[in-house]
């Protein structure tokens, strides 16, 4: 007999505020679903108009609070920290800030420029430092704050075929780290997730062949493909208040993977 499945409620992310980075699709658009419906206050970033907007839209009648999409260029770090702002100064402050924005598109070594080189790291890492630096002095005080970075378990296997995305995904968990015991003394917490290979639309399209469907499941302990809401219940644990004792630290979501 099949056993339906129940999933928490966690009273401490009612009404508060949270800002996720790259929130129109994948698993993005999960985080703003899984916040919304319990009933916070979500506010996320991407360039994808439509999608954020069907995304939004799908989800105005569901919730307490219909989650609020600002267009901005995450490598625009002036415009980053404008929307920023005026996020704070719409609905208060930022309770957790979910830093998920990247991209992995596939790159040769030898492909690797200079510019191109950049335009990754920005896309990749340098927004989740910046947008934490804009968020620390509000969450500071309020006393309280939870920030999550969406590393990969890319660079742990480590894949091949994309290497500066690996080198900002391992640096991402560096930066976890750093921020976790700066800003510990003031009651804000910093932990890091690491999916793996999440069946979202862009992968399916992208990656996902036959071929690679059956590395992963070769791969995991779990012979099942993952989905983007699974890497969703982690994070809202880690941005809830029943994990308030938890920072500094990486977790796993890849099926038993690495």
């Amino acid at each position: 007999m099949s056993v339906e499945p129940r999933f928490a409620v966690y009273p401490s992310l009612r009404d508060q505020l949270v800002l996720i980075t790259g929130g129109a699709t994948g698993i993005g658009a999960s985080l703003v679903e899984h916040f919304a419906l319990q009933g916070s206050q979500v506010a996320f970033l991407d360039i994808d108009h439509k999608s954020a907007e069907q995304l939004v839209a799908g989800l105005s009648s569901r919730c307490t609070h219909a989650p609020a999409f600002l267009p901005c260029d995450l490598t625009d770090i002036s415009k980053l920290r404008e929307a920023i702002a005026g996020i704070e100064a719409r609905h208060g402050t930022i309770r957790v800030l979910v830093n998920n924005a990247g991209n992995d598109a596939r790159h040769s070594i030898d492909e690797v420029t200079a510019e191109s080189w950049d335009r990754s790291m920005a896309v990749n890492l340098r927004h989740q430092f910046f947008a934490s630096q804009t968020v620390i002095p509000s969450m500071k005080k309020a006393g309280r704050g939870s920030i999550i970075n969406m590393s990969s378990i890319s660079w742990v296997i480590p894949s091949t075929g994309l290497p500066v995305y690996v080198t900002a995904k391992a640096a991402i968990v560096g930066l976890t780290r750093t921020l976790a015991h700066e800003l510990g003394a003031h009651n804000i917490r910093v932990n890091c997730v690491l999916p793996g290979a999440i069946l979202t639309e862009r992968q399916k399209q992208l990656w996902f062949t036959d071929e690679y469907r059956a590395e992963i499941l070769r791969n995991q302990a779990l012979k099942k493909m993952l989905l983007p809401e699974e890497v969703a219940r982690l994070v809202l644990f880690l941005a809830s208040d029943d994990s308030s004792a938890i920072t500094s630290q990486s977790y796993v979501v890849d099926g038993g993977w690495v």
